[in-house]
């Protein structure tokens, strides 16, 4: 489930927003200027074999672990900082984040929310994936990235990730907050006819909008649709920017995003950047 944020409050309004970026603008931008880049395809045999140029590898489940009975909780901003630094990441610089493309991009934006929110102020996620770049018979190299450490370092400190509460959730759920909670399961996961989750159905209260209504078939690979097109998707089911917007239930992660301004995750899921940048070449 995807748990979106269309007008947040004041911790969400500190994180800086992702964009989408096309394969021929990410090379582009690497000629200009110095870029991070940051591979999270699941399986690091892929990245081995072939990757984007400077690109380093980073496992996504470094990102997330169990806490009491909840799985796939956030961890402390320290482990996120010290991450980052072992990175050599820089909050001031360009990070790119690309996963496999298709269906597993969700890794991508993940990632892509949680540097927004440990301030990396111009974050960028590979419309498309690797598998749109591969496509596009893009460079591919298995040479490491020889990145050193330069410029500010993330600071624990400045980690504000949009999340809501467990009470928040509730109180939209009872009316109480005048949020909108959005559900972005797969329509099958809403209606509880399937799904993982020891708890089948939805919260009561909660509009469907699956993530994947939010692609688009484009050259063989799945892109992100056009803002237009997005805007009126959910413009139709009344989840408009001036709406406080909560995230509907707990499910398990990775999850998607699905609108362009900024997100809120529950206390367990995750959610991830959404498109704000300009499409096409």
């Amino acid at each position: 489930m995807v748990a979106l944020a269309l007008s947040g409050g004041a911790v969400a309004a500190r994180a800086q927003t992702p964009r989408l970026i096309t394969p021929a603008e990410l090379q582009r931008l690497a000629d200009s200027t110095p870029v991070r880049v940051l591979d999270v395809r699941q399986s690091w045999v892929s990245y081995l074999q072939k990757h984007l140029p400077n690109a380093a590898w980073l496992n996504i489940e470094t990102l997330r672990a169990q806490n009491a009975e909840l799985p796939f909780q956030l961890l402390p901003a320290e482990h996120y900082a010290e991450l980052f630094r072992r990175l050599s990441l820089d909050p001031t610089r360009p990070i790119a984040v690309y996963s496999a493309g298709d269906q597993l991009d969700i890794d991508a934006t993940f990632v892509c929310w949680l540097l927004a929110s440990a301030g990396a102020r111009r974050v960028y996620l590979l419309d498309g994936g690797y598998a749109r770049w591969e496509v596009e018979n893009r460079p591919l190299t298995q040479a490491y990235p020889r990145w050193t450490a330069g410029g500010p370092a993330f600071r624990p400190g400045e980690f504000h990730p949009a999340v809501a509460s467990l009470e928040d959730v509730r109180s939209a759920a009872l009316g109480l907050s005048g949020a909108q909670l959005v559900d972005a399961r797969p329509p099958e996961q809403y209606a509880g006819s399937a799904g993982a989750q020891a708890r089948r159905g939805h919260i009561p209260g909660a509009v469907n909008h699956p993530w994947k209504d939010d692609l688009e078939k484009n050259d063989l690979v799945l892109v992100w649709k056009s803002v237009e097109a997005l805007r009126a998707s959910y413009q139709a089911q009344a989840i408009t920017p001036e709406r406080d917007i909560r995230p509907s239930t707990a499910c398990r992660p990775p999850s998607r995003p699905s609108c362009r301004r900024r997100m809120v995750c529950g206390t367990s899921a995750f959610c991830a950047p959404a498109p704000t940048g300009r499409r096409g070449e």
